[in-house]
């Protein structure tokens, strides 16, 4: 397999996952990279769909549902994209991070199961913002997913964080250019690094 840079931009909702995803793919474009986004759940294959609906509707049963057809519609971006790689950088938007929604044992569990299944780098980026701060920014969307709530962003968070200990964790509640930068920094030293 030759060279390619995984980046990993994870975090709640509302956190801008997508926004600098697509400010990081717009740095390796300039710099004359071939790169791909896979934002997850994504719309191009039926485990995405599935687990948006999942997302969308309430209930244990729809809670299991979003988190099996998750991992399969994240393995499956693996498998495509990753596997048989055709991009100088693939950037994978919320990928370990869904693990932080199973029940607390869980959770902890399949993390360190999945983290040995799936790919992992460097660049792991996990952007965090308060809960309050979240909040407020979920309220301007048109729909409302199931753990979009004050008390399961709290639940959530803690865990991600925990999970998440020795990723590149980056506060968001600053301007977005202000995030970037932080971000940026980050990745210039990693480039660097692995020139």
């Amino acid at each position: 397999m030759r060279n390619m840079r995984l980046i990993i931009v994870d975090g709640l909702d509302g956190v801008g996952k997508d926004t600098h995803a697509q400010l990081i793919k717009e740095r390796y474009e300039k710099k004359g990279e071939k790169v791909i986004i896979r934002s997850h759940p994504e719309s191009d294959n039926y485990f995405g769909i599935k687990t948006k609906k999942a997302l969308l509707g309430k209930g244990k049963v729809n809670r299991v549902k979003a988190s099996v057809f998750y991992a399969f519609d994240v393995l499956r971006s693996i498998r495509l994209f990753y596997r048989k790689p055709q991009h100088d950088t693939i950037i994978f938007v919320r990928y370990l991070m869904g693990i932080a929604y199973l029940p607390k044992f869980s959770g902890k569990l399949a993390y360190k199961v999945f983290e040995k299944l799936v790919p992992t780098s460097d660049y792991m980026f996990f952007l965090d913002a308060s809960p309050k701060m979240l909040i407020e920014r979920i309220k301007k969307r048109k729909e409302k997913e199931m753990f979009e709530t004050y008390a399961a962003l709290v639940r959530v968070r803690k865990k991600a964080l925990y999970l998440a200990k020795d990723w590149n964790i980056i506060d968001t509640s600053q301007t977005i250019e202000c995030t970037y930068e932080k971000i940026e920094n980050i990745l210039d030293r990693l480039d660097n690094y692995n020139k």
